[in-house]
């Protein structure tokens, strides 16, 4: 497994490359008040398209952008001219955030030259850069529908591994969340985490210029958390975003077939059949 992440250096030699397409995947929470669309016809890096992380997902649950069947993947996918044999590289606005979710997306729909830009488009900004402004519309292209199950986890392998104990839930979500100190941006979720859960904060691996810390950091990270990096591990988080940042963490420790759950908080926090406990 080669690093999943590539520098602005990289992707600035790169970017003319026939076979390499570049997909901006800004997104922000509600709270947030911004729009990754807007923003990507403001400025995005040459060549972009746009991804889409609440329209590409399964519009038949309330639960936010969950993964699409296969097939609608595969025709969402063709319509940005993705390609399976030729390179992908995502980036977002945040640093390392949403571009994570799109890998991870990717990932289990079967493409595997999947790679994210570290630092995102804040560190191709600073580094000055050049961008363009506008929608672009890629040629498109046919994708024949694939999925990978073992990169999922759905509610009910979640609440067989609270019993189980066969694989460690790492939960991506701020200290004061997981510990039930905090409420839920979302309303109608309760608060806390899923008994025997661990806290591995996602921008704990994110440093102050939005890139990802190194491998060695990353492992300190992690074991200073009191995650086993040689026992199995599924991440979660709110909505299935951050969960894909540390799945992308573990992926540059060499752990690349890490599962996330899906549905993660938005799922487990909105239900009554679900155990949840607080540090309170």
């Amino acid at each position: 497994m080669t690093d999943p992440l590539v520098s602005t250096a990289w992707l600035a030699e790169h970017l003319g490359d026939k076979d390499l397409r570049l997909l901006d995947a800004s997104w922000f929470l509600p709270a947030e008040g911004r729009s990754g669309h807007a923003e990507y016809l403001q400025r995005h890096i040459k060549g972009a398209v746009f991804f889409d992380i609440d329209a590409i997902s399964d519009h038949s649950t309330d639960l936010p952008h969950m993964l699409p069947t296969p097939e609608a993947f595969a025709e969402a996918a063709g319509k940005l001219g993705l390609s399976r044999e030729g390179t992908i590289v995502i980036y977002d606005s945040w640093g390392v955030r949403a571009a994570a979710r799109v890998w991870w997306t990717l990932r289990v729909m079967g493409f595997d030259n999947v790679r994210v830009l570290d630092g995102g488009l804040k560190a191709w900004l600073a580094e000055g850069r050049p961008t363009e402004a506008g929608e672009v519309t890629p040629a498109p292209t046919t994708v024949t529908p694939k999925f990978r199950p073992e990169l999922v986890r759905d509610v009910e392998a979640v609440k067989g591994l609270i019993s189980s104990r066969a694989a460690q839930l790492v939960d991506a979500r701020g200290g004061p969340r997981f510990r039930g100190e905090a409420p839920e941006p979302r309303p109608g979720l309760r608060s806390g985490h899923m008994p025997g859960a661990l806290n591995v904060p996602f921008d704990s691996l994110i440093n102050s210029q939005g890139r990802m810390r190194s491998a060695a950091e990353l492992q300190a990270i992690f074991e200073v958390c009191d995650v086993d990096l040689g026992k199995p591990i599924v991440t979660t988080c709110g909505s299935g975003v951050t969960a894909s940042v540390l799945a992308l963490g573990l992926a540059r420790l060499g752990l690349d077939k890490t599962p996330v759950y899906d549905g993660s908080w938005s799922e487990w926090g909105g239900r009554s059949d679900t155990p949840v406990e607080t540090d309170l």
